[in-house]
């Protein structure tokens, strides 16, 4: 019988934690500091209960956490997944910290989530679910407080519920107190498309350092949610040879290119690849990120690169445009190896960037064509690139301990500039 220990299951919020730990040194912080920021200010946990359509009722079990808010508001996503769990929210809240300092937003980090299958609900209980949670965040929440957005398992209808719910609440209409709602009730034009297309600018710039154009380069994308699929359709219609794409069930793969506009017409609302594509070979998610190709773009869920198969990446770059998938062993094997990471609190900055453009136009009631939205993008993305490409050459350092230093270096000066009270 063996007597061989399984291996301990990663924890995100401690991956979170080594990842700031590894500049902690470069910034000389103290330990007072560093206990501060690696230390999140809030933490909600609630169990609620909710009636199911047959007249059963089920209890459930959410999470807020807020990081640090010296810069502003808290801000980030809210997401409804059976594997949601505390560690998971208090790392994503702290990776929103340093990715809305990074791009130079006015806002801290923050997360929240629900353990539940979506898929499982009905419309009905879906809303019943939804309106019961922000009913219990209370004043958690609010248009300067604390912000939410869509995330995996939440889309604009959801935002729209939430929004409805806690003006309900308040006696009045508060489109600021969500971003990503759809257009009708106080969205933003280009929210939809902004995370994929953040992604696609930050691989431009990284291009460019590299003299190398996008068009003709070969990639892989592991997700075919709104990211995914967002990223499928501006990479094809740059000129990229996109190989292969996956749901959450599996994936195909084209050596000679996948046809996307053809995928895009059958696929499911939830990202599910209806149809089989013409000429495509079918493989597992785990054999998707083993590919060879230019760019592999994991899209989906995090912790998908390890030192389990980190090893066996034969991408040249990786860009994390999903939150956290590689983890910090994985990415010591992938930078031995001479792979270039694209760190996921630059990558897919683009959605929180224009969901501050969103909430900026809900307190002013003015709103902005589509266009404007796309070239405020652009130019705040590429002026962060700018900044974490130069701190990178200039310290001598990762790409992702460059995108660290400017962020964390943002956010302990707005914490020094304040001071602490009493």
């Amino acid at each position: 019988m063996s007597t061989a220990t399984p291996a301990a299951t990663p924890n995100p919020f401690q991956d979170a934690v080594q990842q700031l730990q590894a500049v902690a040194d470069r910034l000389s912080l103290s330990a007072g500091t560093l206990a501060m920021i690696e230390t999140p200010k809030r933490e909600l946990t609630v169990r609620f209960p909710v009636e199911m359509d047959d007249g059963s009722v089920r209890v459930f079990e959410g999470y807020r956490v807020q990081h640090n808010d010296a810069r502003g508001p808290f801000k980030g996503g809210l997401r409804f997944a059976p594997d949601v769990g505390l560690d998971e929210v208090r790392a994503l809240a702290m990776l929103m910290t340093w990715k809305c300092a990074l791009v130079n937003l006015p806002f801290g980090g923050a997360k929240g989530g629900v353990s539940v299958d979506p898929d499982a609900l009905s419309d009905c209980e879906l809303e019943n679910l939804t309106r019961r949670f922000t009913s219990e965040l209370g004043s958690f929440i609010g248009p300067d407080r604390d912000i939410p957005a869509p995330d995996m398992g939440t889309d604009a209808r959801v935002m729209a519920w939430i929004m409805d719910t806690y003006s309900m609440s308040h006696g009045r209409t508060v489109p600021a107190v969500v971003t990503g709602k759809p257009v009708s009730v106080g969205g933003s034009l280009g929210r939809y498309k902004a995370t994929g297309r953040g992604v696609l600018i930050t691989m431009e710039e990284l291009g460019r350092r590299r003299r190398e154009n996008i068009a003709g380069l070969g990639v892989a994308i592991q997700g075919f949610g709104q990211v995914g699929s967002v990223m499928a359709e501006l990479l094809h219609a740059a000129g990229a040879t996109v190989l292969a794409v996956s749901d959450a069930e599996c994936g195909y793969y084209n050596p000679r290119g996948l046809d996307i506009p053809a995928l895009l017409q059958h696929r499911s609302p939830g990202g599910r690849i209806l149809e089989p594509p013409s000429g495509a070979e079918r493989v597992t998610n785990a054999e998707l990120l083993e590919l060879e190709c230019d760019y592999l773009i994991p899209a989906a869920v995090g912790g998908v690169i390890t030192r389990r198969n980190a090893d066996r990446i034969r991408a040249t770059i990786v860009v994390e445009a999903a939150n956290a998938p590689v983890s910090p062993d994985g990415e010591q094997i992938l930078m031995g190896n001479g792979v270039t990471l694209m760190p996921d609190i630059l990558a897919n900055a683009g959605g929180v960037t224009v969901s501050y453009m969103e909430w900026v136009q809900d307190l002013q009631s003015f709103f902005w064509e589509e266009d404007e939205v796309i070239r405020r993008l652009e130019q705040i993305m590429r002026r962060a690139f700018a900044e974490m490409w130069d701190t990178a050459d200039r310290e001598r350092a990762t790409l992702r301990e460059a995108a660290y230093l400017v962020g964390v270096r943002r956010v302990i000066e707005a914490m020094e500039t304040r001071g602490i009270f009493p």
